[in-house]
Protein backbone atom coordinates (compact mmCIF):
# COMPACT_ATOMS: atom_id res chain seq x y z
CA UNK A 1 0.00 0.00 0.00
CA UNK A 2 1.54 3.33 -0.99
CA UNK A 3 2.06 5.86 1.77
CA UNK A 4 -0.16 8.88 1.22
CA UNK A 5 -0.48 12.22 2.95
CA UNK A 6 -4.12 12.77 3.91
CA UNK A 7 -5.51 16.24 4.55
CA UNK A 8 -8.77 17.19 6.21
CA UNK A 9 -9.49 20.88 5.63
CA UNK A 10 -12.49 22.32 7.48
CA UNK A 11 -14.14 25.66 6.68
CA UNK A 12 -17.23 27.44 8.00
CA UNK A 13 -19.02 30.19 6.08
CA UNK A 14 -19.96 33.51 7.58
CA UNK A 15 -23.69 33.75 8.12
CA UNK A 16 -25.28 34.69 4.80
CA UNK A 17 -22.17 33.67 2.80
CA UNK A 18 -22.87 29.93 2.61
CA UNK A 19 -23.67 29.85 -1.12
CA UNK A 20 -20.70 32.08 -1.99
CA UNK A 21 -18.26 29.93 -0.03
CA UNK A 22 -19.73 26.75 -1.53
CA UNK A 23 -19.23 28.15 -5.05
CA UNK A 24 -15.66 29.26 -4.28
CA UNK A 25 -14.78 25.83 -2.88
CA UNK A 26 -16.40 23.93 -5.75
CA UNK A 27 -14.32 26.05 -8.14
CA UNK A 28 -11.14 24.64 -6.53
CA UNK A 29 -12.01 21.01 -7.24
CA UNK A 30 -11.37 20.71 -10.99
CA UNK A 31 -7.99 22.49 -11.10
CA UNK A 32 -6.78 20.71 -7.97
CA UNK A 33 -7.69 17.27 -9.31
CA UNK A 34 -5.47 18.05 -12.32
CA UNK A 35 -2.42 18.77 -10.14
CA UNK A 36 0.52 16.41 -10.12
CA UNK A 37 0.42 14.31 -6.97
CA UNK A 38 -3.29 14.73 -6.25
CA UNK A 39 -4.81 11.31 -5.58
CA UNK A 40 -8.15 12.45 -4.12
CA UNK A 41 -9.77 15.85 -3.55
CA UNK A 42 -13.38 15.62 -2.41
CA UNK A 43 -15.56 18.38 -1.00
CA UNK A 44 -18.31 17.68 1.54
CA UNK A 45 -20.90 19.83 3.31
CA UNK A 46 -22.01 18.92 6.82
CA UNK A 47 -25.40 17.25 6.72
CA UNK A 48 -26.91 19.07 9.67
CA UNK A 49 -25.01 22.35 9.35
CA UNK A 50 -25.18 23.98 5.92
CA UNK A 51 -22.19 26.23 5.35
CA UNK A 52 -19.68 23.95 7.12
CA UNK A 53 -17.42 22.27 4.57
CA UNK A 54 -14.69 19.66 4.61
CA UNK A 55 -12.17 18.76 1.94
CA UNK A 56 -10.90 15.20 2.21
CA UNK A 57 -7.64 15.00 0.26
CA UNK A 58 -4.92 12.48 -0.47
CA UNK A 59 -1.53 13.50 -1.84
CA UNK A 60 1.46 11.50 -3.01
CA UNK A 61 3.80 13.53 -0.76
CA UNK A 62 4.21 16.61 1.39
CA UNK A 63 6.06 18.27 -1.51
CA UNK A 64 3.02 17.82 -3.75
CA UNK A 65 0.80 19.30 -1.04
CA UNK A 66 3.17 22.26 -0.69
CA UNK A 67 2.97 22.90 -4.44
CA UNK A 68 -0.83 22.74 -4.19
CA UNK A 69 -0.79 25.26 -1.34
CA UNK A 70 1.30 27.62 -3.50
CA UNK A 71 -0.86 27.15 -6.62
CA UNK A 72 -2.51 30.12 -8.27
CA UNK A 73 -6.06 28.92 -7.58
CA UNK A 74 -5.41 28.28 -3.88
CA UNK A 75 -3.65 31.63 -3.45
CA UNK A 76 -6.56 33.40 -5.17
CA UNK A 77 -9.04 31.63 -2.87
CA UNK A 78 -7.06 32.61 0.22
CA UNK A 79 -6.94 36.25 -0.89
CA UNK A 80 -10.73 36.50 -0.80
CA UNK A 81 -11.54 33.92 1.86
CA UNK A 82 -11.63 36.41 4.72
CA UNK A 83 -14.90 37.82 3.42
CA UNK A 84 -16.46 34.34 3.26
CA UNK A 85 -15.16 32.49 6.33
CA UNK A 86 -16.87 32.77 9.69
CA UNK A 87 -13.90 31.27 11.53
CA UNK A 88 -10.31 30.34 10.71
CA UNK A 89 -9.87 27.28 8.52
CA UNK A 90 -8.65 24.14 10.23
CA UNK A 91 -6.14 22.07 8.25
CA UNK A 92 -5.17 18.65 9.63
CA UNK A 93 -2.71 16.24 8.05
CA UNK A 94 -2.49 12.49 8.55
CA UNK A 95 -0.35 9.62 7.33
CA UNK A 96 -2.27 6.49 6.34
CA UNK A 97 -1.17 3.53 8.46
CA UNK A 98 -3.61 0.79 7.40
Amino acid sequence: MPELLTVVAEMKAKEGKEAELRAALVALVAPTRQEDGCVQYDLHEKTDEPGRFVFYENWVSADHLARHSASTHIQAFRAGAGELLGEPSRILTYTRIA
